[in-house]
């Protein structure tokens, strides 16, 4: 019995489209990027704070009509948002507690047994953080808050 084989090596388009190789990336591109994002910092606080009223938005639509599959979707894209985007807008600590945040609620079959308390206190230190600018977790506060938070959510989940 013989085994000829034959390779076919597919053409590697993604290799063409980013100018050859790794070298292919423009820096001028990414140097301009960085300067745009750089122009727009000063916006950051207050997209951090619209951000902040969308996550208080869906706490108050669950304390008016319930912890319902809808409000705990609606909170758990908000939660969602500021996770991507806490350290976009100079918040490491905010991604870190919505972070904290979306594992609680990450499973949707248990999403659903998540403590109110739990999800209410990771909205308050969110809040709190924001509003008393503590942008890392390198402040003690900041540090205190988020371990715990994860703590209490890791022994929910277990």
């Amino acid at each position: 019995m013989s085994n000829s084989a034959q390779v076919i090596r597919p053409t590697n388009t993604l290799r063409m489209k980013v100018g050859g190789g790794f070298g292919g990336i423009d820096a001028n591109a990414i140097a301009k990027a960085e300067e745009a994002l750089k122009a727009m910092s000063s916006q950051f606080g207050q997209w951090l704070k619209d951000e902040i009223v969308k996550l208080e938005q869906a706490q108050t639509a669950i304390r008016e009509t319930g912890y319902t599959v809808e409000t705990a979707e609606a909170l758990y894209y908000r939660a969602h948002d500021l996770k991507g985007l806490g350290s976009t807008y100079q918040y490491p600590l905010v991604t870190r507690l919505a972070g904290s945040l979306c594992k609680l609620m990450d499973d949707q079959q248990k999403r659903m047994a998540a403590p109110l308390i739990l999800l209410d206190a990771h909205i308050d230190a969110i809040r709190a953080v924001v509003r008393d600018q503590i942008q890392t977790d390198e402040h003690p506060t900041g540090r205190i808050l988020a371990e715990t938070l994860e703590a209490r959510v890791t022994a929910h989940l277990s």
